[in-house]
């Protein structure tokens, strides 16, 4: 009997030092795992410049001015002053599938981010089961008493084979330490691809409102094309009216009677055209708004105004220095350079050797009655490592293949920031000469209302006919519709401009 209590302390020892040691070697994961092998992500920083003018191809007239630089406007498309452009943003904002669907690839990034985290954690799986099973007479099981032998070698295989039944119930718990940095990576560069998606969504919604912002205007002006277009027709039906009523007279020959028809026949050409364009850019703005064809026909009704005479909005930019900031896919290729560097770090870590702490505890047993006795308990618990011997090259070859990733990504940024100094210059010169364009038409306009002005005073005075009344607003009209189209490419040419400045808040 005394032997008993000096084998129990033994194994208590045994037992006991088994868990110091895998304490040690818990410790000693933890430590080692505080550092990352692979290069260290390092942001690329974009050359600035002191003013617009340095990033300006060709003609300096048409560059931006240097006292218009000041701060992007918060809400750009308020500076249009138009409230129904502002309604329809606020619609496409949360109706459109695109948005829909580039938000809901940030919530997946964030999944697939939560999924590599989890990797850091312990892994904890219960398990149980109730089997019925028979071994082998002829099996491993009964080889040790075939060899033995003897007259109960009978007797002994039909126990072995008998059938039985096995309650099992337990639990594995296991934790892999990030030795070298592989689930650290990992996390880098999941977060880094969900940056991305979030720059993607920016993306999105700039596009979505840039493109509701080009289909508004080019649909308000055709409206007011048509308009013109209708003044212009009933004025050159007039004025043809007259030339055939001088023709019977003797007054005119027929020639400019058939030169008049003419003009009224294209004039009646062009009207299809601008319903035309009214028709797709009014379908365009109920697509991005998520609707169906003609559910906003009363909302973008023509609004009655001849001409838009607000002032076309200054030119304010913002520093140069800014671009990489406000530009969504700037910041997309970024995120992805940012993914590609920590790529290279779980490569590496591929070479190193795995160690994977283990437990396990449950019970077993052939009994049903004594499945939850103590004595029917079993665990185990240790370390198990795993070392990358030969492997054809093919941990290296990863290597090489993250790194030469990393160098497209690097590339393809390099590409991303010079499209975007190139689509800032390009929308800013369109803009600054159909301003000015803009303006020469309006000079030309003021002009052409002082000729019609003064037609009209002379025909009231008796001093004239009335043709030169309709030949000078016809003039007006044309002045007047040729505006009109400056004005909507200007504010077209500003949309592109906010469009490449980028700006917004990240989602």
């Amino acid at each position: 009997m005394s032997s008993l209590p000096h084998a129990c302390s033994r194994t208590g020892a045994r037992i006991s030092g088994a868990i110091a040691r895998f304490a040690a070697i818990a410790c000693m994961a933890v430590l080692a795992s505080c550092s990352a092998v692979g290069p260290d992500f390092v942001r690329p920083s974009v050359e600035p410049a002191a003013d617009w003018a340095q990033r300006h191809g060709g003609s300096p007239e048409l560059a931006a001015p240097h006292e218009s630089i000041a701060a992007l406007p918060a809400d750009r498309w308020a500076v249009f002053g138009d409230p129904e452009l502002l309604h329809l943003q606020a619609i496409a904002s949360t109706a459109n599938q695109d948005v829909e669907t580039a938000a809901l690839r940030v919530l997946q990034s964030r999944m697939d981010e939560a999924t590599v985290s989890a990797q850091r954690g312990l892994q904890l799986q219960g398990q149980g089961g109730i089997t019925r099973q028979r071994s082998s007479e002829s099996g491993s099981s009964a080889r040790l008493v075939n060899l033995i032998g003897g007259a109960d070698k009978q007797t002994l295989l039909d126990a072995l084979s008998a059938p039985f039944t096995l309650y099992q119930a337990g639990f594995d718990a296991s934790w892999e330490p990030d030795l070298w940095g592989r689930v650290l990576r990992s996390e880098e560069a999941a977060k880094a691809n969900t940056e991305g998606q979030r720059a993607a969504l920016r993306q999105v919604r700039l596009s979505v409102e840039a493109e509701l912002a080009r289909s508004y205007f080019s649909m308000r002006a055709a409206q007011r094309q048509q308009q013109f277009l209708r003044a212009e027709l009933a004025a050159a039906r007039e004025m043809a009216q007259l030339l055939a009523a001088q023709f019977r007279g003797g007054l005119s020959d027929e020639s400019a009677v058939s030169a008049q028809r003419a003009q009224v026949a294209s004039l009646e050409a062009t009207l299809p055209a601008a319903q035309s364009q009214e028709a797709l850019a009014m379908n365009q703005i109920t697509l991005l708004c998520g609707m169906t064809p003609g559910t906003l026909n009363a909302e973008l009704a023509p609004d009655g105004a001849q001409l838009d005479r607000r002032p076309l909005p200054d030119l304010r930019l913002g520093l140069p220095s800014d671009l990489a900031r406000r530009r969504p896919d700037v910041e997309a290729a970024e995120t992805r350079l940012h993914a590609a560097t920590a790529g290279i770090g779980i490569a590496v870590a591929d070479l190193y050797p795995r160690i994977t702490l283990g437990a396990s505890f449950g019970f077993e047993s052939v009994a049903s009655s004594k499945f939850g006795d103590w004595g029917s308990r079993q665990w185990s618990v240790g370390p198990s490592l795993s070392i990358p011997i030969f492997d054809q090259g093919r941990r290296r070859a990863t290597i090489v293949l993250r790194e030469l990733q990393q160098q497209e990504a690097a590339v393809a940024y390099q590409q991303v920031v010079l499209k975007a100094w190139h689509e800032v210059d390009d929308s800013i010169s369109s803009y600054v000469a159909e301003t000015q364009h803009a303006d020469r038409i309006a000079e030309r306009l003021r002009l052409s209302q002082s000729d019609a002005d003064l037609a009209q005073a002379r025909y009231a005075n008796g001093l004239t006919t009335f043709l030169p009344v309709l030949s000078t607003n016809t003039l007006l009209l044309d002045a007047r519709r040729d505006l009109s189209d400056s004005r909507a490419r200007a504010q077209t040419a500003l949309v592109a401009i906010y469009k490449s400045l980028g700006g917004g808040d990240s989602p």
